[in-house]
């Protein structure tokens, strides 16, 4: 009871408080006082009736918030004298306007009036963005919301779906005209479709980034947000790229001014930590005692390993095994030669032993000479035994030794296919004549009728022999004693003229006496129409002069004599057999020289050449013109005047080339002993190298109709071949080796110096340095 009285006096207290601050409120406020008659309906019973302040609702100051006993009192007042306060607060009559509008509004329910009377509130959200506007259909007013774009991590779909049929198979509709329906209920009709050829093209040529739509059942195109997410799905990136895998470290309980200076205890250090451990003396004492017992030796010395034997006669290799281990090869086993007793035909002879001796001890097949023994206790003490061991062991020390796997692979597997060569005939299989001369023979040409073959020999005539006899029928002594180098027919039938080359000249030759009175006529004339109709204001080139023969020299066949520097190697012509072109290695800037019978003119095409040049050719059938150097060989445009290619053939010293009839292959030869097949078209390296010749290989031919070509070398052989050169341009030409002709002795080391096809027939003629030409048949 004591305490509910306390309790009562302190709540009475602190109401009169309060009442007296709302009272101070109120008459600052201008609100008027109660009157006394207006308290007489109070009760009698209450010694001070409680005065209750009049409720400003303007005020946001709050009484109960005066101070913490205030707060307390109130606590008491609402739990202990809530009813009687209650009571009071009702039966309180008010006179000011404020407090009375107040307790009407707190005393009846809200309506819309109040509700939009009230300030407007301040929107959050998705309602910050809605708007008002009058509906055009009643007339009132409507909020509208602005569309949701959803984000990465919405919920909501995209894309609109055109096909309304659900989740369901699209196997229902393999039948029907239409894949689905709309939204409004109409029929969504089947798109083309497209083959497989249509969809490849599409995709290669076209857009890329289209993806098959089983629900439209055609290639929908992707947007470049997709796109964008998908990369960053492949590179196995967070497909959100506003996503930030590494932020900034937020320091919740470090960085400046968040320092904790105080410790985290206080606690004065243990007595323990500056005491020795009993635990560790325990330990000590236990190794101690081991040691003086002999358990625990210190320093033991360790046992001696154990000797390693091996078994010598085994037949397994016994080795430590290692990642990196690579056995040495084993030797060979001996042979029948390296026996102590071997058979008679094993031992060597006078000639194979001086042979032996006077090889190379590197080039040696044999490093020992077999020798025979009647037993085994007469064979004395191996003297290169030391030497050879020596030798091993250096091999295996310095070469490197890697492990093989042995591939299992037939041989012939590996063998190109070819056809035989009796599938391949006709073509030139033996010597069937021979045209002898008196010294060597450098150069042979055949006449484009096939009736005649033309010689140019060193002792300086150049002769021209009937083929089917081996007759000589005409010849000229042009060098007088000096070498001919060089010897070509014209092509054209219509003529028969040929140029031959000695020590600075060039001479029109043509066999008047043994030709037909027309064709002789006619070659008379085309070699001297220039003497006989001079251009005036015709260029004339320095160094290079052309003179006609006295009438007796014509009439034996010598028609033009041309004066140039150097000494001319080779001669080649055109085609159309008007111009012909001549090599001279030792005339400098003028070493290729293109002359013009028709009209005597001589020019130098090439100012300055990087390399010396060997061998030039005619394209047989464009304006176009090979040079060959000693390593390259270049292919010029002679109406544009410029270099269009380069072959790198990957030989020292080139030798011969010949161009194929239809111009789009080419051959040349070498006096590294190989012969190189080039085809324009495919590039600058050769397609085939051939590797047959034992030496320098000295000429190359192809034959003008047949698939046929040949190579010579200073071995003394012929080889021939079949070369095909298909029209189908996604075909290589086919080579099959044929015949290998050997007809020819070598004379000062040279062998065979010139080849030459017959024009229509499988015929091949060879020109060597023992004064032979021979001709070749099948």
């Amino acid at each position: 009871m004591a305490i509910s009285k306390k309790r009562s006096r302190d709540s009475t207290k602190g109401g009169n408080a309060v009442a007296q601050e709302f009272d101070n409120k109120l008459d600052i406020n201008g609100a008027e006082e109660l009157s006394d008659g207006d308290n007489d309906h109070l009760s009698s019973d209450d010694e001070e009736p409680a005065e209750f302040p009049e409720i400003n609702p303007d005020s946001d100051e709050d009484a109960g918030d005066s101070d913490d006993d205030a707060n307390s009192d109130n606590d008491s007042i609402h739990s202990s004298d809530s009813d009687t306060s209650l009571a009071s607060f009702s039966s309180v009559p008010s006179t000011s306007s404020n407090v009375s509008d107040f307790i009407e509004k707190a005393s009846k329910k809200p309506d819309e009036t109040d509700y939009y009377s009230q300030p407007p509130k301040q929107k959050l959200g998705f309602e910050a963005t809605a708007r008002t506007v009058r509906s055009d259909a009643t007339g009132e007013d409507k909020t509208v919301y602005r569309n949701i774009e959803p984000g990465y991590d919405s919920d909501s779909d995209t894309e609109e779906q055109q096909n309304a049929i659900g989740d369901v198979p699209a196997e229902w509709y393999e039948d029907m005209p239409h894949i689905g329906y709309d939204i409004n209920g109409k029929k969504i009709l089947k798109p083309a479709t497209k083959d497989e050829l249509e969809r490849f093209l599409e995709h290669t040529e076209g857009d890329a980034d289209t993806v098959p739509s089983k629900n439209m059942q055609q290639d929908m195109k992707l947007t470049p947000d997709e796109l964008r997410l998908i990369r960053r799905l492949e590179k196995g990136q967070v497909p959100d790229d506003a996503f930030d895998p590494y932020p900034d470290q937020v320091e919740f309980f470090t960085g400046k001014g968040k320092e904790m200076v105080t410790p985290i205890s206080g606690a004065p250090e243990p007595k323990r930590r500056f005491l020795p451990s009993k635990w560790e003396h325990e330990k000590i004492m236990k190794i101690a005692r081991a040691i003086r017992a002999g358990r625990i030796v210190p320093n033991k010395p360790k046992a001696p390993p154990k000797p390693t034997f091996y078994a010598i006669w085994s037949n397994t290799d016994e080795h430590t095994p290692h990642v990196m281990d690579a056995p040495a090869p084993q030797e060979p086993p001996p042979k029948t030669i390296e026996s102590f007793n071997p058979p008679p035909e094993y031992l060597f002879n006078e000639q194979e032993r001086k042979e032996w001796e006077e090889t190379d001890e590197q080039d040696r097949k044999i490093k020992f000479m077999p020798q025979k023994y009647s037993n085994l206790r007469l064979v004395p003490a191996y003297a290169n035994l030391l030497k050879e061991r020596f030798d091993r062991c250096l091999d295996l020390y310095l070469a490197p030794r890697v492990r093989r796997t042995k591939l299992n692979i037939d041989p012939e597997s590996l063998v190109p296919k070819l056809p035989s060569p009796r599938e391949l005939k006709p073509f030139p299989i033996y010597n069937a004549i021979s045209y002898t001369h008196n010294a060597r023979v450098r150069s042979i040409s055949v006449d484009p009728t096939g009736i005649w073959l033309a010689s140019a020999a060193d002792d300086g005539y150049v002769r021209v022999w009937e083929l089917s006899v081996g007759r000589c029928a005409y010849s000229w002594n042009i060098g007088e004693g000096e070498p001919v180098h060089s010897v070509e027919w014209c092509p054209d039938k219509e003529v028969s003229l040929l140029v031959a080359t000695s020590e600075k000249q060039v001479t029109v030759l043509s066999p008047l006496p043994i030709l037909t009175t027309g064709l002789s006529k006619a070659s008379a004339q085309q070699a001297d129409f220039a003497f006989a109709n001079p251009q005036a204001g015709a260029t004339k080139t320095a160094d290079i002069r052309y003179a006609r023969p006295n009438e007796s020299q014509r009439e034996n066949g010598l028609l033009v004599k041309i004066e140039v520097p150097g000494t001319p190697k080779q001669v080649v012509w055109h085609r159309k057999g008007d111009y012909f072109a001549t090599v001279a290695g030792d005339a400098g800037s003028k070493s290729v020289l293109i002359h013009q019978l028709s009209k005597h003119q001589s020019q130098a095409p090439f100012k300055r050449s990087k390399g010396s040049v060997q061998k030039v050719q005619f394209h047989p059938t464009r304006p176009q013109f090979f040079l060959v150097t000693q390593r390259y060989v270049k292919l010029y445009d002679l109406v544009q005047q410029t270099l269009l290619k380069t072959f790198l053939p990957g030989l020292r010293w080139l030798s011969s080339i010949d161009v194929h009839p239809s111009g789009d292959n080419l051959i040349v030869g070498s006096y590294d002993r190989k012969v190189c097949w080039f085809d324009i078209d495919l590039g600058d390296k050769p397609y085939k190298t051939i590797r047959y010749h034992n030496r320098a290989v000295r000429a190359v031919k192809y034959h003008p109709s047949l698939p046929l070509f040949a190579s010579s070398s200073d071995d003394g052989s012929v080889q021939v071949f079949h070369g095909r050169v298909f029209d189908d341009l996604a075909t290589n030409a086919l080579i099959v080796p044929l015949k290998v002709l050997k007809c020819h002795t070598l004379a000062n080391g040279l062998g065979v110096l010139d080849l030459h096809w017959h024009p229509t027939q499988p015929f091949l003629f060879s020109a060597g340095a023992d004064g032979l030409v021979n001709l070749y048949s099948h």
